[in-house]
C-alpha cells in the first residue's frame, strides 16, 4: 500500500470534495481517500500494483477538477510554499478588485431598479426621466442590463466552474448559484425585448437579483478565503522557520541549508536561526525555541547541548555540529505531524460528508418541485422563478463542508503553537473521551536522569565528604557517579587530586587510593566488607531506600564520612499536571518497573489515583489492554523505547518530546516541551475543538433546515413573506463566514 498527497484545484464547496472522494474511492485498490476542502489536499492510500498516480490524476480530472502530486520531501514542499502562498495572495487580491467593482455596480443597479419602488410609503429616489420605468421602460431595462453584465463577468468563475461541474455529473454550490443567476438574467433579457410591445413587463425584470446574488456570494467567498489563510497559519509559520542558508565553520562559506550533511559544523551568529538539528561543540548562548516547543522562556545552551533547527540564537555565537537533516529533522517531523493531522478526517466529519455528497442534487430537486408546485397552484412565472432561484441560492453546502476541517486545522495549529503535536483529526476528536491516563514513571513523571537528593555528612564534615566523593567518582563511568560529580561541581568542589589506584566492584561500588588513603564508596555491603561501621547512618539510609533512592556510603581509611543519596527526581510540574487532570475528571495511573515502595512514594508525591509497580517492559501493553477491557478510554504517556508497545496499544498514545524516536513514532500525540502539564492541555484542546465542530455542524444543519423551506415559499400560504434571492444570497454567504469565524475563535482559546 502506498500513501500519497495531491493538490486538488477547482474545489469550491463540500460537494466538490465529496465528488473527488467518491470518484477516487471507486478506483481498484484504493483503501482510503480523504479530501480536505480547507487545504485543498487529497490524501489517498492505494495498492500500487492495481492503480497508478497517472490513473488517479486522470480520474480526478475527468470529474472536472485538477490534481497534482505533492512533493514527498518536506524541503521541496517548503521551497514551493512561498510561490504557492504568493499565487494565493495574488488570487485573493484579484478577487478583492472584482468584488469592489461588483459592489459598486450592484449598488447602482439596486438604485436604478428599486429606487422608484421603495416600500413603507417612502418617497421614490430621484432618477432621470430618460431611464424612468414609467416613461422609458426599454431604457430602464437596458441600463440595468449594462450594469448587470460586468457584475456577471466579475463572477464568471461561478458560471465556468458551476456549469463545468454540472456537465461532469458533479453539481456543486457554484452550480446552484450559476443556475439561479442565469435563470434570473436570461428571463430578464427576454422581458427586455418584450417591453416595447408590453410595457407592463417592466415589472418582471430581475437583473438586480442576478447581480446582487453574485456580489453577495462573492463577498462571502472572499471573506471565507481570507479567513482560510489564517487557518493555514500554523503550517506556513513552521515552513518559514528554516533559514535558506548556513555558514560552514571551517571555511566561513555560506551554503544552502538543503546541502548540509550530518557531521558538518556550522557557525550560528547572534540573532540568526539555527539551520539544522545539532549539538553545540563551542560557544554559549540563549536560544528561543518557542515556535517549535511552545516554551516561552529562552533556553541556555553550551557545549554538549542539543539545538533544534529553526530556533533562534539570541545573544552568543554557537558552533553546531549537524546531527539531523532533511526529513529526519525535528522541524520536518513537526510539519509532517501537523500536515497529517490536518489531512486526515475526524469521524464526526463523515456525517457532514455524506450529507454534502447528495446535498446539491437534492436541493436542485427541491427547487424544481417547489417551482412546479407553485406553477400548478396558479402562480405567475416571476413568482415561480423567484422561488426556484431562492432555493438554489440559499442552499449552500459550504457551511457543512467547512464545519469540521476548519476546526481541525485551527485546533491542530493551536496545539502546535503550544508544542502539542497531534497526528490526526481522528485523534484530536477521540482524545476528548479519554477517562484514564497511564503515566510511565522514569522520564515522564520524573526527570529521567539521576540527581543528588540528599547529602548526609557524619559529624558535620560535608566539605570533606564532597571533596572525596568528587575526586573518586570523577573517574567512574556509572550514571550515579555522574550525578555526584555534577552536584559537587555545582557546589564548587572541583577535584584537585586524582586517585592513584581505582577499582570498580560490581554490584557494590568502588575502591580507590587518594593521597595515600584508601577510599570506599558504595553500598552497605561494601563498607561492611571493609570493616567500616555504618550503623550511625543505617536508619537514614533505610528511609531513603524506602523512597526509591540509592544511598551511597563514603569512608576514608576505615572512617565513615557520610552518605550521598541519588535518585531520579520528580519533575517540578508533575504534581500540578496530575491535579489538573483530576479537575478534568481523569483517573491517573502510575506505571513503573520500580519496586513497590519506591513507586508508592513517587505516587504519593504527585497524587496519582493508582500505582502499578514492578511491571516488566513487555507487560506494560498488557496493563493498558486490561484497563481498556474494563471499559476505560486510555491515554498512555511515555518516553522510552520500552513504552512503544503500550503507546500503540492505548486508545491515545502520548510521547514526551525528549524521548526516544521509537516512542515518538509510536505515539498519536507528541509533547515537544517534555512537560507533563501539556497532557491536560491536550485533553482540553480536544474538548474545545470537538465543541467547536458540534457548534459549526449545528448551525450549518439548522441554517439549511430553516432556510430552504422559507425560500421554497412555505410561509406564503400562511401570510408570510417570500424570500428574495438577494436575501437568500446574503444568508448563504453569512453561514459560511460564521462557520469559519467560529473556528478562528478557537485559535484564541487558552489551554
Amino acid at each position: 500500500m502506498r500513501e500519497e498527497r495531491y493538490d486538488i484545484s477547482g474545489m469550491h464547496c463540500a460537494a466538490c470534495s465529496a465528488s473527488v472522494e467518491r470518484v477516487t474511492r471507486k478506483l481498484p485498490g484504493v483503501e482510503r481517500s480523504d479530501v480536505n476542502l480547507t487545504t485543498g489536499v487529497m490524501t489517498i492510500c492505494y495498492d500500487e500494483t492495481q492503480v497508478t498516480p497517472e490513473q488517479i490524476v486522470a480520474k480526478v480530472e475527468k470529474a472536472g477538477f485538477g490534481a497534482a502530486l505533492k512533493p514527498e520531501r518536506r524541503a521541496e514542499a517548503a521551497a514551493a510554499a512561498p510561490a504557492k502562498e504568493s499565487s494565493e495572495e495574488a488570487e485573493l487580491k484579484r478577487r478583492k478588485t472584482e468584488l469592489i467593482v461588483s459592489a459598486v455596480l450592484s449598488a447602482a443597479l439596486l438604485y436604478v431598479s428599486m429606487g422608484q419602488m421603495l416600500p413603507f410609503g417612502l418617497p421614490a429616489l430621484p432618477l432621470p426621466d430618460i431611464v424612468s420605468m414609467h416613461t422609458h421602460g426599454v431604457n430602464f431595462a437596458l441600463v440595468q442590463l449594462l450594469l448587470a453584465v460586468p457584475v456577471l463577468y466579475c463572477g464568471r468563475r461561478f458560471f465556468t466552474g458551476g456549469f463545468k461541474a454540472l456537465f461532469h455529473g458533479n453539481p456543486n454550490m457554484d452550480s446552484l448559484v450559476a443556475i439561479g443567476s442565469a435563470c434570473s438574467f436570461v428571463y430578464s433579457v427576454v422581458m427586455t425585448f418584450l417591453i416595447s410591445d408590453n410595457p407592463g413587463q417592466v415589472h418582471n425584470l430581475y437583473y438586480e437579483s442576478a447581480a446582487v446574488v453574485l456580489t453577495l456570494v462573492s463577498l462571502g467567498k472572499f471573506l471565507e478565503s481570507r479567513n482560510m489563510q489564517k487557518t493555514k497559519g500554523a503550517i506556513t509559520a513552521l515552513m518559514r522557520l528554516a533559514p535558506d542558508t548556513a555558514i560552514l565553520a571551517d571555511t566561513g562559506r555560506e551554503v544552502p541549508t538543503s546541502s548540509l550533511q550530518v557531521g558538518d559544523v556550522v557557525l550560528v551568529k547572534p540573532g540568526a536561526r539555527i539551520p539544522a538539528d545539532g549539538a553545540v561543540i563551542g560557544g554559549e548562548s540563549s536560544v528561543n525555541e518557542a515556535m517549535l516547543t511552545g516554551e516561552s522562556l529562552p533556553v541556555e545552551k553550551g557545549t554538549g547541548s542539543e539545538v533544534i533547527g529553526g530556533s533562534v540564537n539570541l545573544n552568543g555565537a554557537l558552533y553546531v555540529k549537524v546531527t539531523r537533516t532533511g526529513e529526519d529533522s525535528t522541524l520536518a517531523r513537526i510539519i509532517r505531524f501537523v500536515e497529517d493531522a490536518q489531512g486526515r478526517k475526524a469521524p464526526i466529519s463523515k456525517v457532514a460528508d455524506r450529507v454534502a455528497g447528495v446535498f446539491v442534487p437534492v436541493v436542485m430537486s427541491i427547487a424544481l418541485i417547489a417551482a412546479v408546485v407553485w406553477a400548478i397552484a396558479g402562480q405567475e412565472l416571476p413568482f415561480v422563478l423567484r422561488v426556484f432561484t431562492s432555493v438554489l441560492v440559499i442552499a449552500c453546502p459550504c457551511a457543512l463542508g467547512l464545519a469540521t476541517p476548519t476546526a481541525i486545522m485551527v485546533g491542530t495549529g493551536l496545539g502546535a503553537k503550544h508544542g502539542i503535536l497531534i497526528r490526526s483529526g481522528e485523534i484530536l476528536e477521540i482524545t476528548h473521551s479519554v477517562d484514564t491516563v497511564v503515566l510511565d514513571k522514569t522520564g515522564t513523571v520524573t526527570e529521567g536522569t539521576p540527581a543528588v537528593t540528599e547529602v548526609v555528612p557524619l559529624g558535620g564534615a560535608e566539605a570533606e565528604l564532597l571533596e572525596v566523593a568528587a575526586a573518586v567518582e570523577a573517574v567512574s563511568a556509572h550514571p550515579l557517579a555522574a550525578a555526584i560529580t555534577a552536584y559537587a561541581r555545582e557546589n564548587g568542589f572541583v577535584p584537585s587530586v586524582h586517585p592513584e589506584d581505582f577499582e570498580n566492584l560490581s554490584g557494590r561500588g568502588l575502591r580507590a587510593r587518594l593521597d595515600g588513603a584508601e577510599v570506599l564508596a558504595g553500598n552497605r555491603r561494601l563498607l561492611e566488607e571493609g570493616g567500616v561501621d555504618v550503623s550511625a547512618l543505617a536508619e537514614q539510609a533505610d528511609r531513603l531506600a524506602a523512597q526509591g533512592q540509592t544511598p551511597m556510603y563514603f569512608a576514608r581509611d576505615g572512617r565513615l564520612l557520610g552518605l550521598i543519596s541519588v535518585a531520579d527526581p520528580v519533575k517540578d510540574t508533575s504534581a500540578a499536571a496530575i491535579a489538573k487532570m483530576k479537575e478534568l475528571g481523569i483517573r491517573t495511573v502510575l506505571l513503573t518497573g520500580d519496586n513497590r515502595a519506591a513507586a508508592d512514594h513517587i505516587g504519593a508525591l504527585v497524587g496519582v489515583d493508582e500505582v502499578i509497580a514492578e511491571v516488566l517492559p513487555e507487560e506494560k501493553a498488557g496493563v493498558v489492554e486490561r484497563l481498556q477491557a474494563q471499559g476505560r478510554t486510555v491515554m498512555m504517556v511515555g518516553d522510552g523505547i520500552n513504552d512503544a508497545p503500550a503507546l500503540t496499544a492505548a486508545t491515545v498514545g502520548c510521547a514526551i518530546g525528549s524521548g526516544s524516536d521509537i516512542a515518538i513514532e509510536s505515539a498519536d500525540i507528541v509533547l515537544m516541551r517534555s512537560d507533563l502539564q501539556d497532557v491536560p492541555r491536550a485533553l482540553r484542546l480536544s474538548r474545545l475543538t470537538l465543541r467547536d465542530i458540534k457548534e459549526n455542524l449545528f448551525w450549518a444543519f439548522c441554517y439549511n433546515t430553516v432556510g430552504i423551506p422559507i425560500a421554497a415559499g412555505l410561509l406564503v400560504p400562511f401570510g408570510g413573506p417570500l424570500l428574495s434571492p438577494m436575501f437568500a444570497g446574503a444568508a448563504m454567504s453569512l453561514s459560511s463566514v460564521c462557520v469559519v469565524g467560529n473556528a478562528l475563535r478557537l485559535g484564541r482559546a487558552k489551554l
